[in-house]
């Protein structure tokens, strides 16, 4: 399964409606990635409202993909963090400390605008 990424002017939007297992999280990233590069988006806002748990792999591969976005000059906004998810990272030691998140897409929208100074 293939997680839809789309695009919207200068930024991709990805709405996260599964739980992902990891050959997902894994295409995922890869797909993300190519996308970035593909489109020159200079912003991604990732929602995981619909997520209601992750394990560890999950978190990881979440982390890199915020690490790797940034080396390709792309912000990234998270929104829609379930309690669960927040414990769950932080558990795992995945920190993401320098993220902007947001409720919900649109305020991570309005999050992305401001970071990115538009």
């Amino acid at each position: 399964m293939r997680i839809p990424i789309l695009k919207l002017h200068d930024y991709l939007l990805i709405s996260i409606q599964t739980e992902i297992d990891d050959n997902t999280a894994i295409q995922f990233q890869e797909d993300l990635l190519d996308k970035i590069h593909q489109t020159g988006a200079s912003g991604v806002v990732i929602d995981l409202t619909s997520v209601e748990i992750i394990d560890s792999f999950i978190a990881k591969v979440l982390g890199d993909v915020v690490t790797m976005s940034d080396l390709m000059g792309a912000k990234l906004v998270l929104t829609g963090i379930q309690p669960a998810v927040a414990v769950t990272l932080i558990d795992l030691g995945v920190h993401l400390k320098d993220v902007p998140t947001a409720l919900d897409l649109e305020r991570g929208l309005i999050k992305l605008y401001q970071e990115l100074g538009e």
